[in-house]
């Protein structure tokens, strides 16, 4: 009984090291409880929202960004498609569609399991992770969705890879 006490006291929460990391880059911060923190950050394209919430139970922590972006339904489907080809090309996280709500999101999440503990570069990682996928597919959505483009129109057109300088 001892040793679980000692494990108790020893663990901290992620989310007091994700709000200070964020206060740190000056982005706007709401910590709305002790194990959720919501964060407002520029992006090139659009304010980016992360919200970050500790599962105490599940050992896990989750993070979820979504943009100021809203799927039409006559879109939907084709959001879908592209979303299953970009999904394709990650090695972490995903992008979700809310069909309900027309929300698009990325997702992720860290086991922290057996009072692990996530360290600042670990996290100042996922940070980047979520934000730099975000900012890379925002083209990508808009094309499906505002332009009227296939999934692999949207893909092919936003894609390309610029070498040299203009």
């Amino acid at each position: 009984m001892a040793s679980l006490a000692l494990r108790h006291d020893a663990e901290t929460n992620p989310i007091d090291l994700v709000e200070i990391l964020a206060g740190e880059r000056d982005w706007m911060v709401d910590r709305s409880c002790e194990d959720e923190v919501n964060l407002v950050v520029g992006g090139s394209w659009c304010d980016l929202h992360l919200s970050f919430n500790w599962h105490a139970g599940m050992e896990g922590l989750h993070i979820a960004s979504t943009f100021d972006l809203k799927v039409p339904k006559s879109r939907r489907d084709e959001v879908t498609r592209v979303l299953a080809l970009i999904n394709e090309q990650l090695f972490y996280g995903h992008f979700d569609l809310w069909q309900q709500e027309g929300d698009l999101l990325f997702r992720h999440s860290a086991m922290l399991t057996d009072g692990a503990q996530l360290t600042a570069s670990q996290c100042d990682a996922m940070m980047a992770m979520v934000l730099n996928a975000c900012e890379k597919y925002y083209p990508v959505f808009q094309f499906v969705i505002w332009a009227g483009k296939t999934a692999q129109e949207a893909m092919s057109a936003s894609m390309l890879e610029t070498h040299g300088e203009a």
